[in-house]
């Protein structure tokens, strides 16, 4: 147990040392407590356009710092190292600012092609020959027809065995048959050992290969709305065809994210190009909103694309 315990602890951060309030740090504030300045500058380089412009937020920045000194560390010792699982938005900037390095290999991974959270193994091109085997897959399985479990129930099944979030990957749900999970291979004889129960449901745990992993491809609707306000609930709300007071009750549920981060307040404004996450249901993007100019009252028009969930052998949900 606490082998499984310690495995299951996230990426090491390094102290988060204060600077001013800005879109990117300067070097000044991070270099100077001992940060990699080659790293640094690409970082910066890297982001800078889009942290200028409010899409990147600090977090992200900090945790593709993070993965840049692995990096330069796995490079220099000719070894291959391997983050935990990442966030698209952390994975997309990471991935972009390894490019610019020279002498560094990056391979980012999740188990099947459409992954979103995924694992990113950096090193020297000479030390990485081939793809790392840092992605299991395992299948949990169990009689839900009568009781139905969300992506949560199942999350929090294996939250709740001691594993945290950054070793778990993504998880299809596969209806009344039971879901597929994707974790860090350090952890499989640990959970298909431990996990009995999802929800009130008996269930079995076992290891399968990735390649019978069952996934479709997203499907996706583009839709537009005309709306008083920025808000997530306004948007959200037309976007997945639901009640403000039905979407303002699965934010106290921990059901809603914006850009991945939990959002439990409907007040909270968008921006063009942010992603709203409402489990079970998908995802919609802004793509662009405008500002009609012709009303007496502020209206804004928003153009937007929705990414549908679906369950394989289950009719798609809506």
């Amino acid at each position: 147990m606490s082998a499984a315990v310690a495995l299951a602890r996230p990426l090491r951060r390094l102290p988060n040392f204060p600077c001013p309030r800005r879109a990117v740090p300067t070097p000044l504030h991070f270099f100077a407590r001992g940060r990699c300045d080659v790293a640094l500058a690409v970082t910066t380089a890297a982001v800078g356009d889009s942290s200028a412009k409010g899409s990147v937020h600090r977090d992200v920045i900090e945790e593709v710092m993070d993965i840049l000194d692995m990096a330069q560390r796995a490079s220099k010792r000719r070894d291959v190292l391997h983050t935990s699982f990442l966030t698209p938005p952390i994975i997309k900037e990471a991935m972009l600012a390894i490019e610019k390095l020279a002498d560094i290999k990056a391979v980012a991974q999740g188990g099947y092609p459409q992954a979103e959270r995924c694992r990113i193994s950096v090193g020297h091109p000479d030390s990485m020959r081939s793809n790392p085997d840092v992605v299991a897959a395992l299948s949990i399985s169990g009689n839900f027809r009568l009781e139905p479990c969300s992506h949560g129930d199942f999350l929090g099944a294996i939250l709740g065995a001691g594993i945290t979030r950054e070793k778990v990957g993504d998880i299809l749900l596969q209806g009344e048959r039971g879901a597929q999970v994707l974790v860090d291979p350090e952890l499989v004889d640990y959970l298909t050992s431990t996990l009995e129960k999802v929800g009130k449901v008996g269930i079995s745990c076992t290891q399968i290969p990735l390649l019978a992993i069952e996934y479709e491809p997203p499907r996706t609707k583009s839709f537009k709305t005309v709306e008083s306000s920025l808000r997530v609930d306004a948007v959200a709300s037309a976007g997945f065809k639901i009640s403000r007071t039905k979407l303002g009750s699965m934010m106290s549920s921990g059901d809603v994210r914006v850009n991945w981060s939990l959002v439990t307040k409907s007040g909270a404004t968008l921006k063009a190009g942010d992603v709203v996450s409402v489990s079970g249901m998908g995802r919609l993007k802004d793509r662009s909103y405008s500002m009609n100019s012709n009303s007496s009252e502020d209206l804004f028009c928003f153009e937007a694309r929705r990414k549908v969930v679906c369950f394989p052998n289950r009719k798609n949900s809506p």
